[in-house]
């Protein structure tokens, strides 16, 4: 068996926005409450390789690992997968962004599977999965739409 995950959320803010902040990997630590640091590790043309930190999780352990990251802005989507794959025998991850009378519709499917001696399995990692992803789609939203109310009130000018 294997994990397979799709979790999606309405962004109420312009696709450049929404592509933007959801792709500066070095803003991931503000933009995300799980992650604790990012390093780039290299960047050729849309592909980047970078290392994610989590903060502790309830036993104190720190989860980091290595993923590549390979961007198609004109086709609105960005696939990743991790190098080191630590628990995970594969982990893939296709992000899609469609605009939409509310704004964009940004989508996440995580196909995967937990190695033989993983400390869970699929089923586990798959509900894990899907509750993360809705924390964290909820928390990107509500950052970008603040963003876009900020930028679309127009500064007073004095008299």
């Amino acid at each position: 068996m294997a994990g397979h995950t799709e979790n999606s959320i309405s962004i109420d803010a312009p696709l450049d926005l929404v592509w933007d902040m959801t792709n500066d990997i070095e803003n991931w630590p503000q933009l995300f409450s799980e992650y604790a640091s990012v390093e780039v590790l290299s960047r050729e043309g849309d592909t980047t390789t970078f290392r994610l930190t989590m903060h502790p999780d309830e036993s104190g352990k720190v989860w980091s690992w290595v993923s590549e990251r390979i961007t198609d802005r004109k086709g609105r989507t960005v696939r990743a997968r991790r190098v080191e794959t630590g628990p995970f025998a594969h982990m893939n991850i296709l992000w899609e962004y469609k605009e939409t009378a509310d704004g964009v519709h940004m989508r996440w499917v995580q196909d995967f599977a937990m190695k033989p001696d993983a400390p869970v399995d699929d089923a586990w990692m798959t509900d894990n999965i899907n509750r993360n992803s809705r924390t964290q789609m909820a928390l990107i939203r509500d950052k970008i739409e603040q963003v876009a109310r900020d930028r679309s009130v127009a500064p007073v000018m004095p008299r």
